[in-house]
């Protein structure tokens, strides 16, 4: 899998191999790639992305491996990190895609250059529906931050819904 590059004199190589991973953390992953992937790719649509999200989650799921055992439920632990890393990459997808949108207003540009913890509030608050305690679950914040990142979100984006609210009431009259 790795090439053996040497340097120019040919004696000695320029990187070495890469460390060996835990031997529980290899038998984890080949039990469960194919399952973070098929999630990842229902959710995301294409099998690059699945297949990015879902070596990012293994990545984090690797930093945080010794914890990871201590804890009576990892699986659990490690569908739930997946799980963030692939609904974190649906966001990131979703964000681009709102900055590219033009409603003629700005609006769908000001969401996109929301701060991103007021941007996930705002999508899952006001587009997914969700309440203030499944947002604060899934962030890992309390309720009442929730409802501060929404606030801050609602005063960096009431210019914009001004502006368009009193546009559509011109149009009217």
């Amino acid at each position: 899998m790795i090439d053996d590059v040497r340097e120019e004199d040919g004696c000695s190589p320029v990187a070495a191999a890469p460390l060996p991973l835990p031997l529980e953390f290899e038998a984890h992953y080949l039990t469960n790639q194919e399952a973070f992937h098929a999630y990842a790719l229902a959710l995301l649509g294409t099998n690059d992305l699945a297949e990015k999200a879902v070596h990012r989650a293994f990545l984090e799921i690797l930093r945080h491996w010794n914890a990871l055992l201590t804890e009576s439920d990892l699986q659990e632990q490690t569908w739930a990190i997946m799980r963030r890393t692939v609904i974190a990459e649906s966001l990131l997808g979703f964000r681009d895609q709102l900055a590219a949108m033009d409603s003629g207003l700005g609006l769908y540009r000001a969401l996109g250059n929301l701060p991103p913890r007021q941007f996930d509030v705002v999508v899952l608050r006001y587009i997914a529906k969700y309440d203030t305690k499944h947002i604060s679950w899934y962030m890992g914040i309390t309720p009442s931050t929730v409802d501060y990142h929404c606030r801050k979100a609602r005063e960096r984006l009431s210019p914009v819904y001004r502006r368009a609210t009193k546009q559509k009431q011109e149009d009217t009259l």
